[in-house]
């Protein structure tokens, strides 16, 4: 028998849901039966959609607090529950630290740190009512894990939340599971502006070890396992979605072959 997942019945949110790897968590949500409600400070150019079905946009500015409680307990309301919150909103601009002021950095961390855990709480007052409680996924980055040059702010504040998540899932189990998908590289509306043409991308892909940088359905299917009972015994995982990672650069700088 086919191993399906079916989330129908279950509502859930991504946040900075409507472009790019958001939209593409969300398009999976949908397609494997959720309720999915997206949301960021500007409403998408189009609905974000998938299998015959929309998610539900809500504007709400993650950096404020009483608006992101306001946020979670409308979406209660509305929908009676809240089963899986994808804290997806995130990024940072290539900026060497030298060029950039305390402020600007402070910035990056608020919105890939301090807003994912302002949403982690807010969710979690939710899900603590509930007789099976919730599941919470971090969007995470290799960038938390390695030197991150021209993104420093950024990748402190992705291994700042990977741990969180840790700590997350030890506080609030068994009622509500918390994990983290470590992502690579991701083809999306903006990969230009990070690789350039066809001919840079392509070039990327290849330092890659299976060839191609990841798809957001890639980043979607994962959090669709982590978010079903087929995950249910997963909690504070860092589930690496990077295609291999990164080839050593010493195998390419050796003077002798290596398979």
């Amino acid at each position: 028998m086919p191993v399906t997942i079916d989330l129908s019945g279950t509502v859930a949110v991504v946040t900075g849901g409507t472009r790019g790897v958001g939209a593409g968590i969300a398009r999976a949500l949908l397609a494997a039966g959720a309720e999915v409600v997206t949301c960021a400070r500007r409403a998408p150019g189009r609905p974000v959609g998938a299998a015959g079905r929309t998610a539900r946009f809500l504007p709400v500015d993650l950096r404020d607090p009483e608006a992101v409680t306001a946020f979670f307990q409308r979406v209660r309301a509305d929908h009676g529950r809240l089963d899986t919150l994808v804290n997806n909103a995130g990024g940072t601009p290539f900026r060497l630290l030298h060029d950039g002021g305390p402020a600007a950095h402070a910035r990056v961390v608020e919105l890939n740190l301090t807003a994912p855990l302002t949403a982690s709480l807010a969710a979690y007052e939710v899900m603590r009512h509930q007789p099976r409680g919730g599941s919470i996924t971090m969007i995470g980055s290799v960038s938390g894990t390695r030197p991150s040059p021209g993104s420093a702010a950024y990748g402190a504040a992705k291994a700042g939340l990977e741990n969180l998540a840790r700590s997350m899932a030890v506080e609030w189990a068994p009622l509500v599971r918390v994990n983290t998908l470590v992502l690579g590289m991701v083809r999306t509306e903006l990969t230009h502006l990070h690789y350039g043409d066809e001919d840079g991308v392509a070039a990327v892909a290849r330092t890659v070890p299976l060839g191609r940088l990841a798809e957001p359905a890639d980043v979607g299917d994962a959090c669709v396992f982590l978010a079903s009972d087929r995950a249910a015994y997963i909690t504070g995982a860092g589930l690496q979605v990077h295609g291999g990672g990164e080839r050593p650069a010493f195998l390419d700088a050796a003077t002798v072959n290596h398979p």
